[in-house]
């Protein structure tokens, strides 16, 4: 059996960032990954800024009860002229700073009187109020690093650059089908001895929530025939092959004969729970990685390794989750010999939030991921008591944090 972190490590090593990219629009980037560093050719903000409606002044002029003319009117987007000595500036949010001022005081802290405005201020010190150039970002300057997926928040920074279009990795396309002669779909009556195919449609939002293209194949019946020909059509489409079921090896699982009979194949017994079996392997020269059947054994798996593999063949740079530590609000007393990953949800207890488990940890029981927000991590032959420390990894998240 291989451990948990030795399957990863090595599922991760066969990993090869795509080298395909396309220029793209702002508008049309959410989600995708950098394929360059973005670096600023000009400064943010470009000019001395206020920070509020108020008034530019120069703090050597400022006197209780003195009133001083107000010489100009600055609006947003319009330079004003250089101070004169002995006046102010009206100034609004974002202006520019005229030469000559060093402080902007509120206009809450101003009464406009005949002849000009009067402060209650006593004093009052330089920059107060006042946003510098360069102050969020200076000229060459990397504001974004290649591999970052694009968040709202990241293309609005790259606009604040003047940039319109970006390079980006291409779309990885990732084939999927389910293997199972038992499946029924949804639209299907039912039929004694058979079950309904969660898989795909599980994969069908987990692969395009990773802002991948999902080549949906759908069910293959079990014999080995039908199997080699659905891999060979899912190598020749994409650029990853993704199953479930029929990666163990009784006598109607027919994936590892499929797979060897195409490429090769790793069939490893991975030290977990759930999802004990995995498959790693090439098809066509394609990557290959089979999913167990089980369908709350399929989502874990695909989360732990799936997930990380894919992002880092797409040429995100941060794949793989960080674990938060956190109270847990459970009794764990029996040590087991594998990793279990449970599935979890946060509660806020008092002043702490605690980690809780879904009360039938089954590996059939798939209410219990729609149920989750997060997988909790008890080691290898450990208990928990409640009120101790738990690792605690959060799912459906994009980025690797």
């Amino acid at each position: 059996m291989k451990t948990f972190d030795d399957a990863l490590s090595y599922l991760l090593s066969k990993a090869i960032s795509t080298t395909n990219t396309e220029k793209m629009s702002l508008e049309s980037a959410l989600g995708r990954i950098l394929a360059e560093d973005i670096v600023s050719q000009l400064n943010v903000p470009p000019h001395h800024n206020s920070m509020m409606d108020g008034y530019a002044v120069r703090v050597a002029d400022i006197q209780a009860d003195k009133t001083l003319r107000i010489s100009q009117r600055i609006a947003a987007g319009v330079v004003g002229q250089s101070l004169e000595t002995g006046t102010v500036a009206r100034i609004f949010t974002g202006a520019p700073v005229p030469e000559g001022a060093d402080a902007v005081i509120m206009q809450e802290e101003a009464t406009e009187v005949e002849g000009g405005v009067k402060f209650s201020v006593d004093s009052i010190v330089r920059n107060q109020n006042i946003r510098h150039i360069g102050e969020d970002i200076a000229s060459g300057d990397v504001i974004l690093s290649k591999g970052q997926r694009l968040r709202a928040q990241d293309l609005g920074l790259i606009a604040s650059i003047g940039i319109a279009s970006i390079s980006v990795y291409q779309r990885l396309r990732v084939a999927t089908f389910s293997t199972g002669s038992e499946l029924l779909e949804p639209s299907e009556q039912p039929e004694s001895g058979k079950i309904y195919n969660a898989n795909r449609y599980m994969l069908s939002g987990l692969i395009p929530q990773l802002g991948l293209e999902l080549i949906d194949l759908g069910r293959i019946p079990d014999s080995l025939e039908a199997t080699i020909d659905a891999l060979t059509q899912a190598a020749s489409v994409a650029d990853v092959v993704v199953t479930t079921g029929g990666v163990s090896v009784g006598d109607e699982d027919y994936i590892k004969p499929a797979v060897e009979h195409l490429g090769q194949l790793d069939l490893w017994k991975v030290k977990m729970k759930p999802g004990k079996p995995l498959a790693y392997g090439k098809v066509a020269g394609k990557p290959f990685i089979g999913l167990p059947g089980n369908p709350v054994s399929a989502f874990t798996t695909f989360h732990l390794f799936a997930r990380p593999f894919l992002l880092t063949m797409q040429g995100q740079a941060k794949v793989l989750p960080t674990p938060i530590w956190l109270t847990a609000g459970f009794d764990w007393p029996k040590p087991g010999f594998r990793r279990e990953f449970v599935r979890a949800k946060l509660k806020n207890v008092g002043q702490h939030t605690e980690v809780t488990l879904f009360p039938n940890q089954g590996s059939g029981i798939l209410t219990s991921a729609v149920w989750a927000d997060g997988l909790a991590i008890i080691p290898e032959d450990s208990t928990l008591s409640k009120g101790d420390l738990v690792a605690y990894y959060a799912l459906n998240t994009q980025e690797g944090a």
